[in-house]
């Protein structure tokens, strides 16, 4: 994205270059303040005929023009990278990863990053050097919160120039329902998809081990085993019914929308610090039974998502 900062943005998924076309720049308070001095002592100068003054107008002018300058390449060619945001619950902060490169051989100082309703992280950046900032960000509401706009600037080196340019980051955060409800977690109850047997794992019984696979809940690992050199084999539990626990849309008993995805979110991270096996019922959506973390992102992400286009 290029051009003037009042027309309509384009997301952009990184990496972003700096490039002159998208750097802005203006006086600061004190700039303008100086250049009021300034004006003031040329006036002084051209009454009272004083080389002096003359001499130390233009030398202070001509420090500030090259502050114009050192400013400017404090930004110019800075590469911005966008990271991915770890999904947060509504109401917490989210930190938002960014990732400044600096392809140049000179160093850059005072490199200030912000939203409108963040605080200013400022940074330096050695030559030829990498270094990320997390910007902590507040959320409202669940769903797919837009960063929005970016400000990164910087009032180097006398901080009576301001140079800055916009960015606007394509991918947004992931905000989980607020968990919440009185509601306790419901029992074990059969489905009309569940089989008339066993399920194949529950979780009363123990029943064997066998070797760790990826995506095992550590809450079932052997860790005695493992402590005495036997390597990493996972519990297995049988279960007496083929009663699984789903956590059911209608179970919440709560009118609104909202208040019964936070009653869900509270019974998905129950479930799973419990190391239950659960599935997820939504109006249109069914999530089958698992154990793993993966379903427990599964889970709050259609929870967060639930009614909202994509």
């Amino acid at each position: 994205m290029s051009g003037w900062p009042w027309r309509r943005p384009r997301p952009e998924h990184g990496p972003v270059t700096l490039t002159r076309r998208r750097i802005y720049l203006l006086p600061t308070r004190h700039g303008l303040i100086l250049a009021m001095v300034l004006l003031a002592m040329l006036i002084a100068a051209i009454n009272y005929q004083s080389g002096l003054v003359y001499l130390l107008t233009f030398l202070l002018t001509s420090l500030a023009i090259v502050s114009i300058l050192h400013s400017y390449r404090n930004l110019h060619g800075l590469v911005v990278h966008f990271g991915q945001p770890v999904a947060v619950f509504a109401g917490d902060r989210a930190d938002y990863p960014l990732l400044l490169e600096n392809p140049h051989n000179r160093p850059r100082y005072a490199i200030g990053i912000r939203r409108n309703d963040s605080d200013t992280i400022i940074s330096d950046l050695p030559a030829t050097d990498t270094h990320w900032l997390r910007l902590s960000l507040p959320t409202t509401r669940r769903g797919l919160m837009p960063v929005g706009r970016l400000t990164i600037s910087s009032i180097y080196p006398l901080g009576l120039f301001r140079a800055w340019s916009y960015l606007y980051p394509a991918r947004p955060v992931l905000v989980y329902p607020r968990p919440d409800g009185p509601q306790e977690l419901p029992a074990p109850q059969p489905h009309e998809g569940d089989s008339d047997g066993t399920n194949g794992q529950g979780s009363e019984d123990f029943d064997s081990l066998r070797p760790y696979h990826d995506g095992d809940s550590l809450k079932h690992i052997h860790w005695k085993a493992l402590a005495r050199g036997q390597g990493l084999v996972t519990k297995q539990f049988a279960g007496g019914s083929s009663a699984a626990l789903w956590l059911h849309w209608e179970q919440t008993g709560r009118p609104d929308m909202e208040q019964r995805l936070s009653t869900l979110t509270r019974w998905v991270l129950e479930a799973d610090s419990r190391g239950l096996s659960y599935g997820l019922i939504l109006p249109g959506q069914e999530i089958p039974p698992a154990s793993d973390e993966a379903q427990r992102k599964r889970c709050l992400e259609a929870l967060a998502l639930y009614g909202i286009k994509v």
